[in-house]
């Protein structure tokens, strides 16, 4: 199978293409390197089966001299807690236009990245696929990156019922692992893990008590190869998330890190930032997927605890720790 990745060079893509090529499959990747790095992909640099692209989706052109049997959609701007919420409006949905259109085109599928912040304030946890997606205020920028990933699961939708576009939509839960991005853009872990090497005040937003369900990289790449070679994905939305029980609160996962870089008896520092200080901006509570569709689809079985998943991402991540 041939497969075109937007991002390739990010986080997900370059762990996707590492095993779509060691199973097999062609890849062609896209990346404007805004937020990926080229060492993420050193691993297929000579591999006949790759082929790195250097360019914006949101230009239309730059896919013109390629076609794949599907596109894995990962190239996204993300939640504008430090940028501004026109450009993550905007380039989500140029980007995804231009992808939607040439699969239409081409007689390709989408698989498309969303995320778990579609599901908003809704307070019933877990979130299956069918859950109430509840928004915020629209005058709280924080909801651009939902509302730009919801218009894009409807805009697929949409393209499927008028053009016959085949899709499968992919709503991620946390991610995490090596090549992640080591900014706040990669999470919060990837700034946790660099503060405690060196020895630094862990920022938390809030009071910490906000949760999350963290998924190593290795099981959302699994799952999206379950997506991509199998046509009972087709046409269908899957939460892709870790160990069920695997909730956990920020102010937890700081504490944890800590004590997997410092040693267990070392006292994590902890700095408590009041959400006040990003202007008018909300949090969500919890965020705990329900995967059964996805198992009983697929018997797909996450297989990384988070402690086992920090672990192997901390031993990644120190290379790039400059004290």
């Amino acid at each position: 199978m041939k497969v075109l990745i937007t991002g390739v060079a990010g986080f997900i893509g370059s762990n996707l293409a590492k095993i779509l090529l060691q199973r097999g499959h062609t890849v062609i990747g896209i990346d404007n390197l805004n937020y990926g790095f080229l060492r993420n992909i050193e691993f297929a640099k000579g591999n006949p089966d790759f082929e790195f692209v250097m360019g914006d989706i949101a230009n239309p052109l730059i896919m013109n001299n390629i076609k794949a049997d599907i596109v894995v959609h990962l190239a996204s701007q993300k939640i504008p807690r430090y940028t501004n919420a026109l450009r993550t409006l905007e380039e989500n949905y140029l980007m995804l236009r231009n992808v939607v259109q040439k699969c239409i085109h081409d007689k390709s599928k989408i698989l498309f990245a969303s995320t778990s912040d579609v599901y908003g304030k809704n307070p019933n946890v877990p979130f299956s696929e069918d859950s109430d997606l509840v928004m915020g205020p629209t005058n709280v920028k924080r909801w651009a990156y939902a509302l730009s990933k919801m218009y894009g699961e409807q805009y697929i939708i949409a393209n499927n019922d008028e053009y016959g576009l085949t899709y499968t939509i992919t709503r991620f839960f946390g991610s995490y692992g090596p090549h992640q991005n080591l900014t706040w853009w990669g999470g919060p872990q990837s700034v946790f893990i660099e503060k405690a090497f060196k020895q630094e005040s862990l920022d938390i937003h809030g009071d910490g008590s906000q949760t999350r369900t963290f998924t190593y990289v290795d099981d959302t790449v699994n799952a999206l190869v379950l997506c991509i070679e199998n046509e009972k994905s087709n046409n269908e939305i899957f939460n892709t998330g870790g160990k069920p029980g695997s909730e956990i609160a920020i102010k937890d996962l700081a504490s944890l890190i800590w004590k997997l870089v410092n040693g267990e008896n070392s006292k994590p520092k902890l700095n408590f930032i009041p959400y006040s200080s990003f202007g008018k901006y909300e949090d969500v509570m919890r965020r705990v997927p329900d995967i059964s569709k996805l198992r009983s689809y697929f018997n797909f079985q996450p297989e990384w605890d988070l402690k086992t998943g920090l672990s192997s991402t901390i031993e990644w991540q120190k290379q790039f720790i400059t004290k």
